[in-house]
C-alpha cells in the first residue's frame, strides 16, 4: 500500500511539471498575438460593414442638399433675369414710342415748310469699324441692347435734325414777338390784371403773373400762337395746365383747364382748340390763367394780346 501511494504522488508530480513546462514566454507571446490579431479582425469587420457605410449616407446625403441648393440657386438667378429682361423690353417699347412721336413731329414740320431734305423716315448715316460685343448675338439682351444703340443713335440724328430746322424755320430774320397775339378764349372778358394784387385766398398782397380771363365752363381756350406743347396735365396751382413753346425762348400757359385736348409733343397752330375753361387747380371761378414766358421768366401779356 505504500508503494501505491508513491506512484501516485510520482503521477502528480508528473503532471505538474507537464503543465508547467507547457507555460512557456514564447507561448504566453503567441497566445497574446492571436488575441489581438482576433480583436483587429473584429473591428475590422465592424468598421467596413457598419461604420463606412453610415459615414458614406451622411456624405451622400450633403452632397444631394447641397446640389439641391444650388439649383435652387440657379432657378432664381433665372427667374430674376427673365424679370429683368421684361424690364428693359418695357423701357423699349417707351423708347419706341417717344422716337416715333419724334419722328412724326419733325416730318410735320418738314413738310410744312418744305425742306425735303429733312427724311425723319429714315436712320440716320453712321458709321465705324466693328467693335467686338462680349455679348453672343443669339441672346435677348443682345438683341435689347442692340436694338436699344440704334434707337438711340436715330434720336441723336433727330435731334440734330429737329435743332437745325428749327433754325432753318426761325432763319434769325422772324421776330418771335409777332407769333403770339390774340386773346385764349372766344368769348369772356379780363378779369385780372398782371401785376400786384390781393390774393383771393387769403387777401395778402401778391404779385399775379398772368392775366385771367372769365368765360363760361367748357368754352373753348385757344392757342394764341404756333409752337409744341410742351406741358399738358396738372401742375402745382395751375390746376390742369397746357404750356406751347413757340421757340426763340417764348411760351405761354393756360391754366385751370377743364379738359385738355392736346398732349405734349403736339404741334398745335394759331388759334387752334387746345382745351376746356375749367376751374381746377387753386381758382375761384371758370377762367383761364394767361402766362407769356421769355426765357422761363412771366412778362405781361398786355402788349401780346393787343397786338
Amino acid at each position: 500500500m505504500s508503494v501505491a501511494i508513491n506512484e501516485s504522488s510520482n503521477q502528480v508530480k508528473t503532471m505538474s511539471s507537464s503543465f508547467m513546462v507547457s507555460l512557456t514566454p514564447k507561448r504566453i507571446a503567441s497566445f497574446i498575438v492571436l488575441q489581438a490579431t482576433l480583436l483587429g479582425a473584429c473591428a475590422y469587420f465592424t468598421f467596413n460593414h457598419y461604420v463606412t457605410p453610415s459615414l458614406m449616407s451622411h456624405a451622400i446625403h450633403a452632397k444631394s442638399a447641397n446640389v439641391a441648393q444650388q439649383r435652387q440657386q440657379v432657378a432664381s438667378l433665372k427667374q430674376q433675369t427673365k424679370a429683368q429682361v421684361a424690364v428693359l423690353a418695357q423701357r423699349m417699347g417707351i423708347l419706341t414710342a417717344r422716337m416715333n412721336r419724334i419722328d412724326a413731329l419733325g416730318q410735320r414740320l418738314a413738310t410744312s415748310a418744305e425742306y425735303s431734305e429733312f427724311d425723319f423716315t429714315q436712320l440716320p448715316a453712321i458709321g465705324g469699324p466693328v467693335q467686338s460685343n462680349e455679348i453672343a448675338s443669339s441672346s435677348e439682351l443682345a438683341a435689347l441692347f442692340g436694338q436699344m444703340d440704334s434707337l438711340l443713335s436715330h434720336l441723336d440724328g433727330q435731334q440734330d435734325q429737329l435743332a437745325l430746322l428749327e433754325t432753318v424755320l426761325l432763319n434769325h430774320e422772324i421776330h418771335a414777338d409777332s407769333r403770339i397775339e390774340g386773346r385764349p378764349i372766344r368769348n369772356g372778358w379780363m378779369s385780372s390784371l398782371y401785376g400786384m394784387r390781393n390774393d383771393p385766398f387769403n387777401g395778402s398782397l401778391a404779385m399775379h403773373k398772368g392775366v385771367d380771363f372769365a368765360g363760361k365752363e367748357g368754352g373753348d381756350v385757344l392757342a394764341t400762337g404756333a409752337g409744341v406743347v410742351s406741358w399738358a396735365g396738372k401742375r402745382y396751382g395751375y390746376g390742369m395746365l397746357i404750356e406751347i413753346d413757340h421757340g426763340a425762348g417764348l411760351k405761354t400757359r393756360y391754366g385751370h383747364a377743364k379738359n385738355i385736348f392736346v398732349s405734349v409733343g403736339d404741334v398745335v397752330a394759331k388759334g387752334e382748340v387746345i382745351g376746356a375753361i375749367g376751374n381746377s387747380g387753386r381758382s375761384t371761378g371758370p377762367h383761364v390763367h394767361y402766362e407769356v414766358l421769355n426765357k422761363d421768366q412771366q412778362v405781361n401779356p398786355r402788349k401780346y394780346i393787343y397786338r
